[in-house]
């Protein structure tokens, strides 16, 4: 009876130890062109396009990043699209919990209807939306102005779907108790309802955030001037330029990815909680 469970657990240690190697291996597969984008910023141009390649720079510099500050407003560039994408991203976990949190756990007529019409906006894509959104900004006299590029992102529907998941798993005893003890809806809702799911905001946080930060075709339709524009788009004109220094356009590129880095180091643990707890099924 021991020999065929000492061969059953050398098997499951023969599998986990394959299975970790071939997600290691995809791992460092998908890291590498994050790799080649931080040692091509720091080559020279000539360097970035040689064959065959150096997989290791010979010499560092950092002149590419010092052209890029000094040729370009990046650093203007940089504190648009971290004000657009920071304050788009707080405004939108403010509106998505109150909406989710109702959704979820308060009584109207006509909920379940309002909420699968609002849910069915998913499925416009917003390249639809461009006209009419732009129509409606231009009207505010917004057009050419950072708030121009939050305001459309302050509600979406993504958000309030993936709030209200969290908030119907929270207990509705610990509401009763709360209302019981006389805390008003307000109190219920700020002080025992959002801290059981702070992992599902911080999900929606690393989300939304990547997708306004990335939002390159309305942050392109509404800032016009050059010093309104985010960093995607400010990089995005460096890639057009003619100017053959890759390098120069790589430590470009280089600046635009490190905050989104950044950003997911510091709510990484929300967000592997966010979606491993959004994953199991009670």
């Amino acid at each position: 009876m021991l020999q065929p469970k000492m061969k059953s657990k050398k098997q499951r240690e023969k599998y986990d130890f394959v299975s970790n190697l071939i997600v290691t291996l995809f791992a460092l597969l998908n890291l590498f062109p994050l790799y080649w984008l931080f040692t091509s910023s720091m080559k020279n141009s000539s360097d970035v396009v040689k064959m065959p390649p150096d997989w290791w720079p010979k010499t560092f510099t950092l002149s590419n990043y010092i052209e890029v500050f000094e040729s370009q407003p990046a650093l203007r560039w940089t504190f648009n699209s971290l004000y657009v994408a920071g304050l788009s991203t707080v405004l939108l976990v403010i509106t998505s919990s109150m909406a989710a949190y109702a959704f979820s756990k308060l009584r109207f007529k006509g909920r379940n209807v309002i909420f699968i019409l609002f849910i069915s906006s998913l499925m416009v894509p917003k390249e639809v939306m461009i006209v009419p959104l732009f129509r409606i900004v231009q009207d505010l006299g917004l057009v050419n102005d950072l708030h121009g590029m939050i305001w459309p992102n302050v509600a979406t529907a993504f958000g309030v779907f993936l709030l209200k998941g969290f908030f119907d798993s929270a207990p509705d005893a610990l509401r009763e108790a709360a209302r019981i003890d006389g805390a008003g809806e307000v109190r219920t809702f700020t002080q025992i309802m959002l801290p059981i799911v702070k992992p599902g905001i911080g999900a929606l946080f690393i989300l939304n955030f990547v997708q306004v930060w990335n939002d390159y075709l309305w942050q392109l339709v509404i800032g016009q001037d050059k010093d309104i524009k985010t960093l995607m788009v400010g990089i995005a004109t460096l890639m057009q330029d003619l100017n053959p220094n890759f390098a120069y356009k790589m430590a470009g590129a280089t600046v635009a990815a490190i905050p989104m880095l950044l950003i997911f180091m510091l709510f990484q643990q929300y967000f592997t909680r966010g979606i491993s707890i959004g994953a199991v099924k009670e």
